[in-house]
């Protein structure tokens, strides 16, 4: 077993500072479409804030906060101090594979090659187009906060559905990476549970010891520090491995 338990990547994350258009710190407002993400604060502090059908919430980020939120919960990171979040992720490579749309305004996001064009970080001055996605995002954020306070929540089922329009033509893909992910280790937990009822431990012969080397990159939400978790490096034994097939099954048989 390679993956990272449960089919989950993990990274870590400094959340943007700069002023956004209304007066906010943070990062880019953006949802996920088939992935729950959860956060872990380990430093700093700030702010989540949501917006959904349940309308518009914001939840305090301390360290020690841990809060989670499913798919089509649009949700805005926002700094006020050196906010700092371990970033744990459903489905394991679909976040990373366009999973997330960000909010540009409906103009953008219903025009494939607007929104492409909008996303994209040239090479060059990363710092520059991290900020313009971001502020244009917030611009389309706070449209729908907008309208979903005066109680119109077209324009949120509108973005919804622009979202799944973008998104669609990834999803034969994301079905490949989700087989290899997270459905291989649900398959491999249910074979090790049936191994156990049998009193069968010979999963456990194959022990290993895996490690995910960072990498930097610019995230939506700020500077991230990402672990390959489906190509992790395997630690080598520290000695001579045993022969599993040489070893009883009890070792303190005589």
């Amino acid at each position: 077993m390679t993956a990272f338990p449960g089919g989950t990547s993990v990274s870590r994350l400094s959340v943007y500072t700069g002023t956004c258009a209304d007066g906010l710190e943070g990062g880019t407002p953006h949802l996920h479409t088939a992935s729950t993400e959860a956060y872990v604060v380990t430093g700093g502090r700030g702010a989540l804030r949501t917006l959904d059908l349940n309308g518009s919430r914001e939840i305090d980020l301390v360290p020690g906060t841990t809060v989670w939120f499913t798919p089509g919960t649009i949700h805005r990171a926002v700094n006020r101090g050196g906010l700092e979040v371990v970033v744990v992720m459903q489905n394991a490579g679909l976040p990373e594979a366009g999973d997330a749309v960000m909010t540009f305004p409906p103009e953008v996001v219903s025009d494939r090659a607007a929104y492409e064009e909008a996303a994209r970080l040239p090479d060059g001055d990363a710092d520059a187009a991290v900020a313009r996605r971001r502020d244009l995002a917030v611009e389309g954020y706070l449209r729908l906060a907008e309208s979903v306070r005066a109680g119109d929540f077209g324009p949120l089922l509108r973005f919804y559905d622009s979202a799944v329009a973008l998104v669609r033509p990834k999803v034969d893909g994301w079905r490949r990476i989700w087989e290899s992910t997270v459905a291989a280790e649900t398959r491999t937990t249910a074979e090790v549970l049936a191994a156990l009822g049998r009193g069968d431990g010979t999963h456990l012969r194959h022990a290993a010891l895996l490690e995910a080397p960072p990498r930097e990159r610019h995230g939506m939400c700020g500077h991230l520090r990402v672990h390959d978790v489906t190509h992790p490096v395997v630690h080598p034994p520290a000695h001579s491995p045993a022969d599993p097939h040489s070893l009883g099954s009890d070792p303190d048989a005589a």
